[in-house]
């Protein structure tokens, strides 16, 4: 596999990629600091805030599954094209909601739109990418959230001072909107002529799963191994992300402002080390990434403990920072494995699989959190 149907440059097509995925991690995460304002503008009690922002994951993972299977069958272009243009009208319908149930309404549409785009993405780096580049296509497909984590935060305080939480998500879905556009008319496939006037032929769409396939799949080990450690991953990751900014208040007597400023520097870290750690997977030898993911385990164990059990802030801000040397190796190998070791046919599928598994993680660690 050395190329792609597609009119693009296979580097133009992860960043296309990169880019989706940065716009869906900003759609998701800016309403975390929107709903205070959301809450007093439309008067809801704490419960209602919680519903809000749950709501938004029983529709994504709804449609993880599905998704894929939609990629697989109709392909990655159309499926991320109406996953896009999707999930940025109800961002931007976000900001006209009028009520509590209306809001209810766009964010469970707005899971159930952006759950097709990340198994599609996936299954468009399968069918685009030579197998040998596929770890390090997909590590910067991955890193997008860790920059969508560090701009939210400084987008959503620039515009809600400016411009108020309801043109805020105006903007974010016309921005949306707009990278969707991109997928379209640079996401074309080559006219057959041109796939064999190239002197490189490129690599031809996978063919539709075959009948039956999705029941084989439910049956292939290293899919269930890598739902159950997408599971078990997500709870360092999701708890590192939520639980840390209130300990380091709490319990460690952080200011705010500094907390903003020493929070930058593992999100940073996260960014270089998903990069290495796609390199890293795509030069090791296949059959060896479980040793890696092994190791990444333990690594993050240790990074773990050692952080809570730090005598001083610096000592957590390096923990905190060399954690995600080892999440990103752990990372990259649950979801690049499937579009290596498995048929392109079902590559979507897979991995729409895998990361329900991350999706359940979050809907019960939200629902443990309201307890």
């Amino acid at each position: 596999m050395n190329g792609s149907t597609y009119g693009l440059n296979p580097k133009m097509i992860v960043f296309l990629l990169f880019m989706g995925n940065l716009i869906s991690g900003l759609d998701r995460f800016l309403i975390n600091y929107g709903i205070v304002h959301i809450s007093k503008d439309l008067q809801l009690n704490a419960s209602s805030t919680g519903l809000i922002l749950s709501i938004f994951f029983l529709g994504y993972a709804f449609m993880q599954i599905p998704g894929g299977w939609l990629a697989d069958r109709f392909g990655a272009r159309l499926v991320l094209f109406i996953s896009i243009i999707g999930f940025s009208i109800f961002t931007g319908l976000t900001g006209l909601a009028w009520s509590l149930a209306s809001l209810i309404a766009v964010r469970f549409i707005f899971g159930l739109a952006e759950g097709s785009f990340f198994p599609a993405g996936a299954k468009l780096i399968s069918v685009t990418i030579p197998q040998e580049k596929r770890s390090r296509a997909m590590s910067f497909y991955l890193s997008a959230l860790t920059v969508a984590g560090v701009a939210a935060p400084l987008l959503a305080t620039t515009m809600l001072l400016q411009i108020g939480w309801r043109m805020m998500f105006v903007v974010i879905g016309v921005c949306g909107s707009l990278v969707g556009l991109l997928y379209w008319f640079y996401l074309k496939p080559k006219k057959e002529q041109q796939r064999q006037e190239s002197e490189q032929p490129l690599v031809e769409q996978s063919a539709p799963p075959a009948k039956g396939a999705f029941k084989v799949l439910l049956k292939t080990p290293i899919v269930w191994s890598l739902m159950i450690a997408s599971f078990a991953y997500g709870f360092i990751s999701w708890g590192t992300a939520s639980w840390m900014p209130t300990y380091l208040v709490n319990e460690r007597g952080l200011d705010l402002q500094v907390l903003g400023v020493l929070q930058m520097i593992p999100a940073v870290t996260g960014f270089a080390f998903f990069l290495l750690a796609g390199y890293i997977l795509d030069k090791v030898k296949s059959g060896n990434e479980k040793w890696l993911g092994a190791a990444s385990g333990i690594g993050i164990a240790c990074m773990v403990y050692l952080m809570f059990n730090a005598q001083t802030i610096t000592g957590v801000v390096i923990y905190q920072s060399l954690l995600p040397m080892f999440a990103a190796v752990l990372s990259v190998i649950i979801f690049s494995l499937p579009i290596k070791q498995l048929p392109e046919a079902v590559g979507g599928s897979a991995v729409g699989m895998i990361n329900l598994g991350m999706q359940i993680r979050d809907s019960s660690l939200r629902y443990l959190s309201a307890s």
